[in-house]
């Protein structure tokens, strides 16, 4: 762990403009709570494969799983997480379910994150 100091001011002065200015700018309460949930989901690293795999094609549970050497109840436990944020949708074809990302949104929230780590 860093430890770093962190800088604040020694002022007692309130700037009530620039409070008013940003409060109008916050989402309301419920949005930030899903915004939260949203990045409560990138928050595991076995999503953040599927969803990596998903990135290059669209997959059944059994190839995710042996592609990432789990049990299909596993990855099926974390499709339904993904599904259920709307970050994965499926297709039936026959007996076979195929998982794709549910849009290009999905890939942009991701590239972006991953830009920001990888930045030197």
């Amino acid at each position: 762990m860093i430890n770093e100091k962190v800088e604040s001011c020694n002022c007692t002065i309130i700037h009530e403009d620039v409070i008013r200015q940003v409060s109008e700018k916050i989402p309301q309460e419920e949005t930030l709570y899903d915004l939260a949930e949203l990045f409560k989901i990138f928050g595991d690293s076995t999503r953040i494969k599927i969803i990596c795999a998903l990135f290059e094609a669209e997959m059944c549970v059994c190839d995710i799983a042996a592609l990432l050497k789990m049990t299909q109840s596993a990855v099926s436990h974390q499709l339904r997480v993904l599904k259920a944020s709307r970050l994965v949708k499926h297709r039936r074809e026959g007996k076979v379910i195929y998982y794709s990302l549910d849009d290009e949104h999905v890939k942009n929230i991701f590239n972006q994150g991953l830009e920001h780590i990888t930045e030197g």
